[in-house]
């Protein structure tokens, strides 16, 4: 602290944010596309057309597990919605049948007939990345991610004390003068969205806080299983082994919505189907509210009679639940999910360009610019992988949920693969080319791999652009329209990079300092 406060903070702010920001830019990447996790599901599932209504599909998924698991002792029905156009459903096989632990699924479609759709992630597999990242354990994703978080959580704030005119930089934009443009592009991306960059970052970390911090846990509860079912109760009995018909789930479901008139339906369980301990519990959708623990009713299987309303949630669980929702968004409509999306862009380009900037300010300091020390390059070097290799990779990862055969086994994994081996290609390129010329051609790939998105789309479906203007699916038509826009944001940043000529800098004696060197 002898530098100052100002001074102290610029030094955490620049060593936070550089230690993991070639995580954070891929934690904000692709937790931004997870805004849109289920539009994108739909585009990388293009067998399925058209809406359905959820209580239809809900009462149709009962049927086809009446008849497909009669004996499980457990089903899971995930209808659809006004963002969802499949129904998903799971079960866990009797004892003695196929499935073991893990249980079984199926995907059908708005009457319960199960359907053919291509292996995918989808854009779950973004949704997860951004905090379960992949090819490493859970356990260990989360811990690193949290602490990518923690840091991202000190950039922000001392970057608020370094940049003492960082609300006045806000409306000096300036292009193509060097350091200065990207010092305006971080400045400005940061100032645009700052209230989101705070929450987004503070709500991650206690989306997973009883991971981070379990000592209030260890100290009150034998363990953590004991702690989630007495925050959780899950409301079951024991099967009496009495068979008994299930009641029918349309009234079971319009009871539940008229228990929230302006509600909508999300999951429905049911324990011990086909037993007198029959039960089936309705879910509130979660995007009803701000809160993400949605409520729930508890209805009799056999008999169909309300046994149980949500319970009343003390402080801290409803804190909770509001966090977690913040953070994830899924309450948002379209046009404030549009808001998060945009946010998140100017976040990650936030990220992007200051790590950018830490090598633009440096590169002036060096004693000779044109042969910097290992540090340097890997720095830079890392840059152009993460920064601009990342996006392109996940063009690639689209590309190839059109192209890979639609029979190949392992499919959706294949998928994720091909994204990282794009992405480990973008780190060779960047080893292997001069820098300059590795940003220009790492963008300028991004900028044909994202145009080629909704051609290779209209190569191999009948859902093209045109076609989805014209039918009105504006799911289809806004996902390829965003890809156009991305390859023209990527090509034009490329092509500025390629005409942009710095200015000539004398060259500082190798040892001699800042006057000498003048002298």
């Amino acid at each position: 602290m002898k530098a100052g406060l100002r001074q102290s903070m610029a030094w955490l702010h620049t060593w936070t944010g550089l230690l993991f920001g070639w995580l954070l830019f891929a934690m904000f990447l692709t937790g931004t596309a997870a805004f849109f996790n289920d539009e994108i599901t739909r585009w990388m599932q293009p067998e399925i057309e058209g809406e359905a209504d959820p209580v239809e599909s809900a009462i149709g998924a009962a049927t086809y597990l009446q008849e497909k698991a009669p004996n499980s002792p457990f089903w899971f029905i995930t209808p659809t919605s006004e963002r969802q156009a499949v129904t998903t459903v799971f079960w866990r096989p009797a004892p003695g049948e196929e499935g073991g632990r893990r249980g079984r699924s199926a995907t059908l479609d708005g009457q319960g007939a199960e359907v053919d759709l291509r292996d995918t992630r989808g854009g779950n597999f973004l949704y997860r990345f951004h905090f379960d990242l992949h090819y490493m354990p859970v356990i260990w994703a989360r811990y690193l991610v949290g602490v990518a978080a923690m840091f991202m959580l000190i950039a922000i704030l001392s970057g608020v004390v370094t940049h003492k005119k960082i609300f006045a930089d806000f409306f000096m934009l300036r292009f193509g003068k060097g350091q200065r443009s990207w010092l305006d592009a971080h400045n400005v991306t940061a100032v645009m969205a700052l209230p989101f960059h705070l929450m987004i970052t503070y709500t991650g970390l206690v989306t997973l806080a009883t991971l981070y911090m379990p000592w209030a846990i260890a100290a009150n509860y034998t363990d953590s299983g004991t702690y989630f079912e007495a925050l959780f109760p899950q409301d079951t009995v024991e099967a009496t082994g009495i068979a008994a018909p299930l009641t029918p789930l349309r009234p079971v479901v319009e009871d539940a919505l008229a228990y929230w008139p302006d509600g909508h339906l999300g999951t429905v369980q049911v324990s011990n189907p086909g037993d007198t301990a029959a039960r089936i519990m309705v879910f509130r959708s979660p995007g009803d509210t701000v809160g993400t623990r949605a409520e729930r009713l508890v209805f009799d299987g056999v008999t169909g009679a309300l046994l149980s309303t949500p319970p009343e949630r003390g402080t801290a669980r409803e804190t909770e639940s509001v966090m977690v929702g913040l953070h994830a968004g899924r309450f948002a409509g379209p046009a404030l999910r549009w808001l998060y999306f945009l946010s998140g862009v100017g976040g990650t380009i936030m990220v992007g360009s200051g790590l950018v900037l830490w090598t633009v300010k440096r590169r002036q300091k060096l004693a000779d610019p044109d042969r910097p020390h290992f540090g340097f390059l890997f720095v830079e070097r890392l840059n152009v992988a993460a920064v601009a290799g990342l996006p392109a990779a996940v063009a690639g990862y689209f590309i190839a949920n059109r192209l890979l055969p639609l029979d190949l086994e392992a499919r959706a994994e294949w998928e994720i693969h091909c994204l990282f081996i794009l992405w480990g290609a973008s780190l060779v390129w960047a080893i292997a080319r001069p820098v300059k010329r590795a940003w220009v051609e790492m963008l300028a790939a991004g900028a044909f791999l994202y145009a080629a998105v909704p051609l290779v789309n209209a190569m191999t479906t009948s859902r093209h652009l045109v076609a989805s203007l014209a039918k009105g699916d504006w799911v289809f038509a806004g996902f390829d329209l965003s890809m156009l826009f991305f390859a023209t944001l990527i090509g034009f940043t490329a092509y500025r990079l390629a005409v942009h000529k710095p200015k000539e800098r004398p060259r500082r004696a190798r040892g001699a300092r800042p006057a000498e060197a003048m002298s």
